[in-house]
């Protein structure tokens, strides 16, 4: 049986008329009496038992949720939401000062493209870094603990779904930007687009002993729409890739607009060239910013012709090859990072847009590769023999070829569309095998009905011989990308240590304590099983009590010192709540704008006396 779904009106402008077949794996929903030992066999292969871990973390984007997604792999369990970009009740992020301040006026955020920070080329389990298209933002990470350490806002762009890919030493991520705007965001008439609007990708370093996110500079490329990219590896380390398209400049209906050309390109850029650049002067000051101008400051940057509206790029794990492809088309293309080095040496260029070089397409490309009846390459992953497995949006599939041939070797249909896909590292420089995981856009009928709006799916597929899918689960919305790693290399940390140095921090519950400055209240408490003392000289030690109009701080640290106790400190009816670790101090301030009683309680399970880890927070009001 097969679901014939006619494709999307985007999508028509290559494929006229056409129709695209799902296939359908309903006559696989077999009950446990009446599955096969094939199907017993995939279930073993997924299956964690009691006292077991899986292998692998998979953290997946969680899109316009503004979260990332932390999924066991084999089991495909999901082990834990990390707010990053959005409030989360459940974690009082968003509320606590410091993630408060991270965010700033934001509420959510939209996270694509997660990276993990790389040492020569390989994950190090050290840090995770995301974006956020929908506040033009970028987040670190700490893999210790699974916690936002810094978030920075991104001037002069818009929109920076281009991933925050890492060069092999985590040097730099760039950001280039979705949505080319003036720079600054100033006001410019749509008339003047071609002229005032730009492109501009973000050189970020991150400095890890303070755990800040910087902006080493800036360039300001033509105003296409930038989308995936990656770096390089080994021979081509100094190097990185990305694709663009609406090279058309197009200001309107891009659906149709922005297909026009028969190509549009890859930017191609060394960024230690641009480094030396800025190193030697060669940018403008713009708000502040070092920003290149490739028109003005000629050099390492070059443009590679590609099928139209391209979407990703992806680098091989011995640094040789990159491999794009336009959506519209049935084609990948292999392109050589070492005919591009030779072409730029001899100026084998056809011409130039903006200022930039366009290498000659038939000088890079190493081989045009047509997997048979597949339709809509998107984006590229790896296993540990240097085989590539593309998804196949329009045909619904993953097709397995080698880059160093074209051969197609094989296929296995998902449900439905996939966009990304991840490998076990594979788009490091090397890939584990094995384990593949298709980033479906529809789900359809996969799970029980929950209304009009169903989750998309997450499909497991071993790639360890002949393809199949052996297991699927529900996520809610959609992943935009995702990065799978050895779980032993992430070294997570249970227990706040303690921080003698940490002014704010309380470590005996005997010097808890209130302390009054006019109308400003600082709390130094504990929270500990089962119960709060914010003052313990006090006579009710576990209330605190201020006057209508007092600045409030908070300082809580759990005394807690013990894997998993985790507390959570509300006010009823006052909209706060924090989350406090083991070990942790964490800080909250408002302003005491309510009089009256309201009670505090944890939020957080931590006893059997939970219910009566409560106080009170007593407002006295206005004469």
């Amino acid at each position: 049986m097969k679901k014939w779904v006619p494709i999307a009106s985007g999508l028509l402008a290559g494929f006229a008329a056409a129709t695209i077949s799902f296939a359908d794996f309903s006559s696989n929903a077999k009950t446990t009496e009446t599955a096969s030992s094939s199907n017993k066999s995939d279930a073993e292969k997924v299956y964690v038992p009691f006292g077991k871990k899986d292998d692998y973390y998979l953290f997946a984007s969680g899109g316009h949720s503004g979260q990332m997604f932390i999924y066991g792999v084999p089991s495909m369990r999901q082990i834990r939401t990390v707010p990053v970009f959005s409030q989360d009740s459940a974690t009082g992020y968003g509320f606590d000062e410091h993630s408060k301040k991270m965010m700033g006026d934001y509420t959510w955020g939209d996270l694509h493209h997660p990276a993990f920070s790389e040492t020569n080329g390989d994950y190090d389990g050290k840090y995770m870094f995301a974006t956020d298209v929908g506040n033009s933002r970028a987040a670190v990470m700490d893999l210790k603990t699974f916690t936002v350490k810094d978030i920075l806002n991104v001037p002069n762009t818009s929109g920076p779904h281009c991933a925050a890919f890492v060069t092999e030493n985590t040097e730099y991520m760039f950001l280039p930007t979705r949505f080319a705007v003036p720079l600054g965001q100033a006001y410019e008439s749509l008339d003047d687009y071609s002229t005032k609007y730009r492109g501009v990708m973000s050189a970020v370093t991150f400095d890890e002993k303070n755990t800040k996110l910087n902006i080493a500079y800036q360039v300001a490329l033509p105003p296409w729409s930038y989308d995936l990219s990656d770096a390089g590896k080994k021979s081509s380390k100094d190097w990185a890739v990305m694709t663009t398209y609406n090279t058309e400049e197009a200001t309107t209906n891009l659906e149709i607009n922005a297909s026009q050309a028969d190509r549009d390109f890859i930017v191609l850029f060394n960024w230690k060239e641009l480094e030396k650049m800025v190193k030697d002067g060669q940018y403008e000051d713009v708000g502040g910013q070092k920003m290149i101008y490739p028109e003005k400051q000629k050099g390492g940057i070059y443009l590679v012709p590609v099928a139209k509206s391209p979407h990703g790029v992806d680098v091989t794990p011995d640094g040789k090859y990159f491999i794009a492809s336009g959506k519209l088309a049935p084609s990948m293309t292999v392109f050589s990072f070492e005919k591009a080095f030779k072409a730029i040496e001899n100026k084998d260029f056809a011409g130039e847009r903006n200022g930039i070089p366009i290498i000659n397409y038939k000088s890079v490309m190493e081989r045009e590769v047509n997997p048979e009846n597949a339709l809509g390459p998107l984006h590229t992953q790896f296993d540990d023999k240097g085989m590539a497995y593309t998804t196949m949006f329009i045909s619904s599939e993953i097709v397995k070829w080698d880059p160093k041939t074209g051969k197609t070797l094989d296929r296995v249909p998902v449900q439905y569309s996939p966009g990304h896909s991840v490998a076990a590292e594979g788009d490091t420089v090397s890939p584990d095998g094995h384990w593949l995981v298709a980033l479906n856009k529809i789900a359809k009928d996969s799970y029980l009905s929950v209304g009009p709006s169903h989750p998309e799916s997450m499909q497991l597929i071993d790639i360890s011989g002949k393809m199949k899918v052996i297991q699927s689960s529900p996520v809610n919305p959609e992943p935009h990308y995702a990065q799978m790693i050895k779980a032993d290399k992430i070294k997570a940390i249970n227990v706040y240590p303690k921080d003698e140095n940490n002014k704010e921090a309380v470590y005996k519950k005997d010097e808890a304590k209130i302390v009054r400055n006019g109308n400003k209240v600082d709390v130094y408490g504990i929270a500990m099983r089962s119960k709060f003392i914010f003052d313990a000289k006090a006579k009710r030690p576990d209330v605190i009590e201020v006057n209508e109009g007092d600045e409030v701080t908070i300082h809580l640290t759990n005394l807690d010192f013990d894997e998993d106790i985790t507390h959570g400190f509300a006010i009823n009816s006052y909209n706060l709540n924090m989350e406090v670790q083991p070990g942790q101090t964490n800080t909250m301030k408002f302003t005491a704008k309510k009089a009256g009683t309201y009670p505090i309680y944890c939020t957080n399970f931590c006893s059997a006396l939970h219910q009566e880890m409560t106080g009170y927070f007593l407002v006295k009001p206005k004469q």
